[in-house]
C-alpha cells in the first residue's frame, strides 16, 4: 500500500515539473486528493493560510512569466552581469538572491541560468562555479523572503513562543546574505586556480 500511495507521490511531482508554472501547484492538489479520496488517507488540519500564500506566489510568478515581465528582469539582469562578468561569482548568486527574495520562490532561478552560463564562458570561468552558488542563493533567500510559504509557515510555527515576523526577518536576510559572501568569496577563490596554474606553466 505505502508503493501505491508513494508511486502517487513521485507522478504528481512528474507531471507538475514537465509542465511546469502554476501547474505544479495544481499536481499536487491533485495528488493530495488521490490519497485522501483514492487510499482513504485522513488529512489533518490545512494550513489555509500558507496553502493561500503558496497558490498567491505561484499565480504572480505563473503571471510574470506570461505577461513577459521576467524576460526584462533577465535581460536587466544580463547588463549587469555584462558590466563586471569578472566577478560574477559575487554578481549572479546576489542577483538570484534578489529575484528570489522578491518572488518568493525559487523557480525564478531556471530564467537566469543560461544567462549567467552564457556571461562565465564569455569571461572564462567554469559555468559550474558562479551557478553552483548561485542555486544555493536561491535556496537560502526563500526563507528570507516575507511572501514565501517557508517563511510564513515558520512564523505560524514560533508565534505561541512570542517571535514576530520582523523577528525573524531580521536574524534570517542579514545570516543569509553573510553566508552568501562567503559562499561566494570561496567559489571566486576556486575560480583563480586554473589561471595560477597556467601561468605557472607559461
Amino acid at each position: 500500500m505505502f508503493a501505491a500511495e508513494f508511486l502517487v507521490v513521485i507522478l504528481a511531482m512528474i507531471i507538475g515539473a514537465r509542465w511546469g508554472g502554476i501547474f505544479f501547484g495544481m499536481a499536487g492538489g491533485m495528488g493530495l486528493a488521490v490519497l485522501v479520496y483514492g487510499f482513504g488517507l485522513a488529512p489533518s488540519n490545512p494550513p489555509i493560510n500558507v496553502m493561500l500564500i503558496m497558490t498567491a506566489v505561484v499565480l504572480a510568478a505563473a503571471t510574470l512569466q506570461t505577461a513577459g515581465g521576467m524576460d526584462v528582469l533577465v535581460r536587466v539582469a544580463e547588463r549587469m552581469l555584462k558590466r563586471d562578468p569578472k566577478h560574477i561569482v559575487f554578481f549572479a548568486p546576489l542577483i538570484a538572491w534578489l529575484f528570489t527574495f522578491m518572488a518568493g520562490t525559487g523557480n525564478v532561478l531556471y530564467n537566469l541560468l543560461p544567462v549567467i552560463s552564457e556571461v562565465s564562458r564569455e569571461t572564462g570561468i567554469r559555468p559550474e562555479r558562479p551557478i553552483s552558488i548561485s542555486v544555493i542563493a536561491s535556496q537560502h533567500a526563500v526563507p528570507s523572503s516575507p511572501i514565501s510559504a517557508a517563511t510564513v509557515a515558520m512564523v505560524a510555527f514560533l508565534a505561541p513562543l512570542g517571535v514576530t515576523y520582523f523577528d525573524i526577518l531580521v536574524i534570517i536576510v542579514p545570516a543569509t546574505l553573510i553566508g552568501l559572501f562567503i559562499g561566494a568569496l570561496s567559489v571566486y577563490k576556486k575560480s583563480l586556480e586554473p589561471r595560477r596554474l597556467s601561468s605557472m606553466f607559461e
